[in-house]
């Protein structure tokens, strides 16, 4: 099962329901189900209901933005959102669709 840590504001938005795809750096980790955890140990956890592997501009597209930043108001803020993360966004990223539990 992937296990991601997360800053408090993506948890936040995990947590609520606003973000629905988690975006990470490398190949799809393999699992059904997922993970998140935050700073002070507190876990929420999910069913995964698809993966998309590729290029950063595959997985965060016009479609996927505001479900991988709820706050962005634009494909470019998001964008600007990830690079601050990821600095080097040459690779393969995955997106992780999912449905809390």
């Amino acid at each position: 099962m992937p296990a991601f840590r997360t800053k408090k504001q993506v948890f936040d938005w995990i947590k609520t329901g606003e973000k629905t795809i988690e975006l990470r750096k490398g190949r799809s980790q393999k699992g059904e189900n997922i993970a998140f955890l935050n700073w002070q140990g507190e876990t929420v956890k999910g069913r995964i209901l698809r993966k998309l592997e590729g290029k950063l501009e595959d997985v965060l597209n016009a479609d996927t933005y505001r479900k991988i930043v709820p706050t962005a108001i634009s494909l470019n803020e998001a964008f600007v959102f990830v690079k601050r993360i990821y600095p080097l966004t040459e690779g393969t990223f995955t997106a992780y669709e999912f449905q809390l539990e």
